[in-house]
């Protein structure tokens, strides 16, 4: 379901990419690129590379990372994994966050260090489930199977201390 995940929550990357070539998951390369850190056994969801549309032969490794709870290093993490795959493939890696908490105003998208007369940014794409629930009709009407686990996330979340409400909301 690797184009549908990407239709629905980067509609542009999906756009880019060209369909007709098989993508190609990079599970094995990505544990080795990122391995156990100091701080504890760091994963990532998924590497794929991909064929772009753009006419020559340019390879994007998209990597994504579903992140469920509010975590300050999330954004130096993400800095992390794309520097470490790119001094492995050198390829600027596509760095993709979808963020299942609920929190609205946790929304890391950017790292930045800085230090005398060096300075270095990183900046990535994300997308919060949280702000999905305002858009509850079109989720319903959508074909796409990520408006349905969109959808469930978003029902677990909000019935997570009230089990009849959980129970309704499981059955519908």
């Amino acid at each position: 379901l690797f184009p549908q995940f990407l239709e629905f929550f980067f509609p542009a990357v999906h756009a880019a990419v060209d369909w007709t070539q098989q993508p190609e998951f990079l599970d094995k390369e990505l544990q080795k690129s990122v391995p156990e850190a100091v701080t504890g056994k760091r994963t990532v969801d998924a590497l794929v590379k991909v064929r772009t549309l753009a006419g020559v032969e340019q390879w994007l490794f998209i990597h994504i990372e579903v992140q469920s709870q509010v975590d300050p290093q999330f954004a130096e993490r993400m800095f992390i994994y794309a520097y470490r795959l790119y001094d492995r493939f050198q390829q600027l890696v596509v760095s993709l966050a979808v963020l299942g908490d609920d929190s609205p105003g946790w929304r890391p998208a950017e790292f930045a260090l800085s230090s005398l007369t060096s300075a270095m940014s990183f900046r990535f794409s994300m997308v919060k489930l949280l702000d999905y629930s305002a858009q509850w009709d079109e989720l319903v009407a959508n074909s796409n199977p990520f408006a349905l686990v969109v959808m469930a996330h978003r029902q677990a979340v909000t019935t997570d201390q009230n089990s009849p409400m959980r129970v309704d909301a499981k059955v519908e």
